[in-house]
């Protein structure tokens, strides 16, 4: 049996689809069929927006996103300001892991397990706004989405390369050489874009920490980088403002002679004995 318009009778869910083709046919217009068709995914909406399993966090300077030893069930990516990773041994010293930018994920270690622990604390430098991934959205959109698994498997990788070059740092590099390079990663050079020579503000303390180093240390070869023109800063809690001249501390290691991080132990004047036994050896 037929309808006026020549059509089958059919179900309900189906029959308007067939009306919106005869009438897009007559009007000769292209067919646009709302939700018969999925948009894209979209990696860069996906990181920045509200929906299933997402949620915008803000945090002031100091306040913590996680702590060590708490439950870890998400996945965090930052999407202003920065932050940074901490760890606290058993004995209660603090160490600085790594400092984070914009685009940085933090948190994945979330993803290993339902009983995960987090491994560091998550603290706020400046004021910061991030994108909160529930654990099994994250994992959902890794194995549905290719794109997103592509982006992340590209951050991950990134993430190790540049855990090497620490650790390479840290085992072949004297600590003004260290505190160079840290200052030239918080300014982004060698990243995309241009580099903001202003960085956050950062105290000595947290240097100390990522280095490895005291904080009188930190405060004396950053002194010596201003005396040399590498930076610039006011005070103790001033921003820093880095040149491009720092560079030459970390890729030529063209730090002046007279500042060699250590001092140089000379000989003493010989006596006037030592002089004239000496005379008669000759």
């Amino acid at each position: 049996m037929q309808d006026e318009l020549g059509f089958e009778y059919l179900p309900t869910s189906i029959r308007p689809i067939r009306l919106m083709r005869f009438y897009a046919a007559l009007r000769r217009e292209p067919l646009v069929m709302t939700g018969a068709t999925e948009k894209p995914f979209d990696t860069n909406v996906f990181l920045k927006s509200v929906g299933k399993g997402r949620s915008l966090v803000r945090h002031k300077a100091k306040e913590s996103f996680f702590s060590q030893g708490g439950p870890a069930d998400s996945v965090f990516y930052l999407q202003s300001g920065r932050a940074k990773l901490t760890v606290i041994s058993k004995k209660g010293k603090e160490a600085t892991v790594t400092l984070l930018a914009i685009g940085d994920f933090f948190g994945e270690e979330s993803m290993a397990g339902t009983e995960a622990r987090r491994f560091s604390t998550a603290t706020a430098i400046t004021v910061c706004v991030a994108t909160r991934i529930e654990s099994d959205e994250m994992l959902r959109v890794l194995h549905e989405e290719h794109a997103f698994s592509d982006f992340f498997m590209q951050f991950i990788l990134m993430r190790g390369i540049r855990t090497q070059a620490d650790l390479v740092d840290q085992l072949f590099n004297s600590s003004e050489r260290r505190l160079a390079r840290i200052l030239l990663i918080m300014a982004e050079y060698g990243g995309p874009g241009s580099p903001e020579t202003l960085i956050p503000l950062v105290t000595q303390e947290t240097l100390a920490e990522m280095i490895g180093a005291t904080r009188s240390r930190i405060s004396f070869f950053m002194n010596r980088f201003r005396a040399l023109g590498y930076i610039e800063y006011n005070g103790y809690n001033g921003r820093i403002r880095v040149h491009t001249s720092l560079l030459n501390v970390v890729l030529r290691d063209e730090l002046p002679e007279e500042n060699a991080s250590r001092p140089k132990l000379l000989d003493p004047p010989p006596s006037k004995a030592r002089a004239a036994k000496r005379s008669t050896l000759l």
